[in-house]
């Protein structure tokens, strides 16, 4: 069982920026090392289907939530698995894949943390929080860009979905270890995703790095591009780490050495060590940039994921 992978899951809504954060702690784990699982793959009907049934893929009903929670019960114990294949660009199903799990599996999707199977078979357990105005407009540059819907069909779709995302996605937050909040730094929303300040949630049920160094190094005032503080969230007193945009080099690095200090595995994917990789984000013009805040995320999420191959649950 020592050797058993490390399951980490990354659970929001749809278009809210899974697959982006996913990407950089691929690259950080290692790609060689990963196992990247989708589990719309679960879906029970088509896109045909769903249109006929009038249910959305947000719904349990539209989900074969104990398949997902049987294969993930096997990649835990570093089984493989024959996992069905949906794809996005014609809604269709198509022959199912043979998946041997990597040192790490990484599960995105809508509903990972559902059911108590699921839930209990993750390591590390994160989820997404954009506002639902950013989402919306991440939501219809995707669908338009790679899906072939027009805005006012996303649109459409965002309206019907969203009684299922309040009664079914939205409340998996107070199962996350982190939840992740990118943001505008102001009331308008950025046509540039770089400029996104990231709020991030903290949860007592696992082990934080010890952020309170960095707060000795900062001045401490309130208008700190990095900032430290507590608070409640749903109902449960958390931790809260906030990164704006602005931060500077200077100040990431300071963040990224306390993470290294406790984790040297890290060092080697922090721009300390030279990796500009991280943090990378497809402009509107499809320019590729760089987010800071995303950057310490995807840095964030690696620590625990590696934290948890040194804290093996038997």
């Amino acid at each position: 069982m020592s050797n058993r992978p490390i399951i980490l899951g990354i659970v929001g809504d749809s278009a809210a920026g899974k697959t982006t954060l996913t990407r950089g702690i691929a690259q950080v784990l290692g790609d060689e090392n990963v196992t990247v699982i989708c589990t719309d793959d679960y879906h029970r009907y088509d896109r045909t289907q769903r249109a006929e049934l009038g249910i959305t893929a947000l719904h349990p009903d539209c989900n074969y939530l104990d398949i997902m929670q049987q294969h993930l019960s096997l990649l835990r114990t570093g089984q493989p698995i024959l996992k069905p294949v949906y794809s996005h660009k014609t809604g269709t199903f198509e022959p199912p894949q043979y998946i041997k799990p990597s040192k790490f599996v990484i599960v995105e999707g809508l509903l990972g943390y559902f059911t108590r199977g699921c839930r209990d078979s993750f390591d590390v357990k994160v989820y997404l929080a954009p506002p639902e105005s950013l989402r919306a407009k991440w939501k219809i540059k995707r669908d338009t860009m790679k899906r072939s819907y027009s805005p006012e069909q996303v649109l459409a779709e965002l309206e019907k979905r969203e009684p299922d995302s309040e009664s079914f996605i939205r409340p998996q937050r107070k199962w996350a270890d982190v939840v992740v909040s990118f943001y505008p730094p102001s009331d308008e929303i950025e046509e540039d995703n770089s400029h996104l300040n990231v709020r991030l949630v903290l949860r007592p049920t696992i082990p934080h790095p010890d952020f309170i160094k960095i707060l000795e190094l900062s001045d401490g005032g309130t208008e700190s591009a990095v900032r430290l503080g507590l608070d409640r969230d749903m109902g449960k007193p958390v931790d809260v780490l906030e990164i704006d945009s602005h931060a500077t080099a200077e100040q990431v690095s300071k963040l990224e050495k306390v993470l290294c200090q406790e984790m040297p595995d890290l060092f080697p994917h922090c721009s300390l060590g030279g990796n500009l990789e991280l943090g990378k984000i497809t402009g509107t013009t499809d320019e590729i940039l760089q987010s800071y805040p995303l950057a310490l995320t995807q840095l964030l999420i690696s620590f625990h994921t590696l934290k948890a191959t040194h804290v093996h649950h038997f």
